[in-house]
């Protein structure tokens, strides 16, 4: 009597081939739907660094510009001054050699070298709001 037991229970363990492509059928349609989201709430996180790394640099080059009474000539000036430990990283290239230094026209002190006035992002492209990094 156990032995018939016995097989009756194995033969109502397990899943059917049915069964089972149903659930990877709708595995694989929650992934096709999630990671585009996944991929668009990265970019705009890295975008939203990229907007502060701006918002700091350009802070740091008006503070060391007042402080010092003329604008840096690099952006390693400010490593150098101990203004930044070191350089933001732009997170759209992953590299902080990408800035795009914008000089000045006629420096603050007329007796100083024209230093930066400005900083933007060198990566290529538009950003989810259609404008342009270098723009920013």
């Amino acid at each position: 009597m156990n032995v018939r037991k016995l097989s009756r229970r194995s033969g109502k363990h397990g899943f059917t081939i049915l069964e089972l492509i149903i659930v990877i059928s709708i595995m694989m349609i929650l992934a096709a739907v999630s990671v585009p989201l996944y991929q668009k709430i990265m970019l705009r996180s890295r975008e939203a660094v990229l907007r502060d790394n701006l918002f700091k640099i350009r802070d740091v080059i008006s503070r060391y510009t007042y402080d010092k009474n003329k604008a840096p000539a690099t952006l390693k000036d400010l490593e150098t001054a101990k203004y930044f430990t070191k350089i933001p990283v732009d997170p759209i290239t992953g590299s902080s050699d990408t800035w795009i230094v914008k000089m000045e026209d006629a420096p603050v002190v007329p007796t100083a070298e024209p230093g930066i006035l400005d900083v933007a992002s060198g990566a290529e492209g538009q950003s989810t709001e259609d404008t342009p990094y270098s723009s920013w």
